[in-house]
């Protein structure tokens, strides 16, 4: 499963487990990072595209770390006029760890097996309040 998102203008093909340096995020190292625009999902064959985000579908990852690039070197130089100027530029970036791509379908999981988990324990917790009383 791979899905591809968009983030600091670009856009990015992430899968579950994989290390993507983004442009600098304001997220703190060892937060949680969510995101929404999520342009296309791909899931054993099946693609969902969306027009222009998927509905419902929500990519989670974990911040790493915060660093710089390699250093580029700008040079401006002028012939015959003595004028030479270099310049170096590090781009700052976000390493992200993507750990889970959330579809709707999932949800939908979740949310039946929390449902069940409640009626489950309603049942008990009213069966034990049956045997008290007898």
């Amino acid at each position: 499963m791979y899905a591809i998102i968009e983030s600091c203008g670009r856009q990015y093909k992430v899968a579950e487990g994989e290390v993507i340096f983004f442009e600098k995020l304001d997220v703190e190292e060892g937060k949680k990072v969510t995101f929404d625009n999520v342009v296309l999902i791909s899931d054993d064959g099946k693609v969902q595209v969306g027009a222009p985000y998927v509905k419902g579908v929500k990519v989670e990852g974990k911040v790493v770390s915060h660093g710089k690039g390699k250093k580029v070197l700008v040079y401006k130089y002028k012939a015959k006029k003595n004028y030479r100027r270099t310049q170096g530029h590090r781009q700052p970036y976000t390493k992200v760890e993507i750990t889970k791509i959330k579809t709707a379908a999932e949800k939908a999981e979740a949310k039946e097996a929390s449902a069940k988990e409640t009626t489950t324990k309603k049942t008990t917790t009213k069966k034990a309040a049956e045997k008290k009383e007898v």
